[in-house]
């Protein structure tokens, strides 16, 4: 029985070894979708975006296929590269968020007048749609990554207002925090908080949503180790972490690094350094794969 018991546990030992974290990653200006190897910093696959095409959100869905959202649209694919649906916008708006629900269908919003949130069945079939006013005339300057809550909202990072609002299912505005900068993403950290990245501030934000108010922030200054240029989508690991896609658009400094990991001190632990293989990266999702 003892031994049996070793046998056991070394077999699930081996077995987690073959396990290792992987990195979706697209961006605006840059052509492709990929997946990188976090502990080689090696890219092991890649999806060829058409032109005109201008990636800002990725992941991987439950059935393992890869979404992502370009300018025009958004697509299903697999890792063989068929194409299981595109799904294309009207002429004259801009999507760049396209995220799995936990009922297996898909979010999309599209920049707009009116802009647009969009319910896709798991066929990539419009099911349902509701539309508000951004008050942001310019299209391209009102969001990029738009989160569905738990609780029927949606939190909305407004560019061009630089502050966040949280959306209900019947249009009503139940919160409006300013925030700075020119908010890209915001996330729903694990204790509650909202964690905002806030483009060309150069840092992140803790915002606290009852109270309505800017908790926390990290600046460039407070990461020493690495210049946080376009802060661009964050990610909190289980373990606290955020890795932050630092995307150079803006930037004339080409030798920083794409992602940036820090722990809760600010502390660099982690990047992915500058490649010609890769000329930005503005979108990130972490997942676990085998080697």
């Amino acid at each position: 029985m003892k031994t049996n018991l070793i046998y056991l546990i070394i077999s699930l030992l081996l077995i987690s070894c073959t396990v290792r974290e992987k990195l979706l990653i697209g961006g605006c200006n840059w052509d492709k979708v990929a997946i990188v190897d976090k502990k080689t910093n090696s890219i092991e696959w890649i999806h060829q975006l058409q032109k005109g095409d201008d990636c800002n959100d990725v992941e991987i869905t439950k059935a393992g296929n890869i979404l992502y959202a370009y300018k025009g649209g958004a697509r299903l694919v697999t890792k063989a590269q068929k194409v299981l649906w595109d799904f294309k916008v009207e002429k004259g708006q801009e999507l760049y968020t396209a995220t799995e629900l936990p009922s297996g269908d898909f979010f999309l919003a599209a920049c707009g007048v009116p802009s647009r949130l969009i319910t896709l069945n798991q066929k990539g079939e419009k099911t349902v749609e509701q539309n508000f006013d951004s008050g942001i005339a310019n299209v391209h300057g009102q969001f990029r990554q738009i989160l569905p809550t738990d609780h029927n909202s949606y939190l909305i990072p407004l560019m061009g207002k630089g502050e966040v609002i949280e959306l209900t299912k019947t249009g009503e505005v139940t919160k409006r925090i300013k925030v700075g900068g020119n908010p890209f993403s915001v996330k729903v950290m694990q204790d509650g908080n909202w964690l905002v990245a806030c483009g060309d501030a150069h840092k992140l934000v803790v915002v606290n949503p009852d109270k309505q108010l800017v908790k926390d922030s990290i600046p460039a200054n407070n990461v020493k180790e690495a210049a946080l240029l376009f802060v661009a989508e964050p990610v909190q690991y289980r373990n606290g972490n955020i890795v932050i896609a630092n995307w150079n658009g803006h930037s004339k400094d080409k030798t920083q690094p794409k992602l940036v990991e820090i722990d809760a001190k600010n502390k660099v632990v982690w990047t992915l350094s500058p490649s010609e293989q890769i000329a930005n990266i503005s979108a990130v999702y972490p997942f676990k794969a085998k080697k």
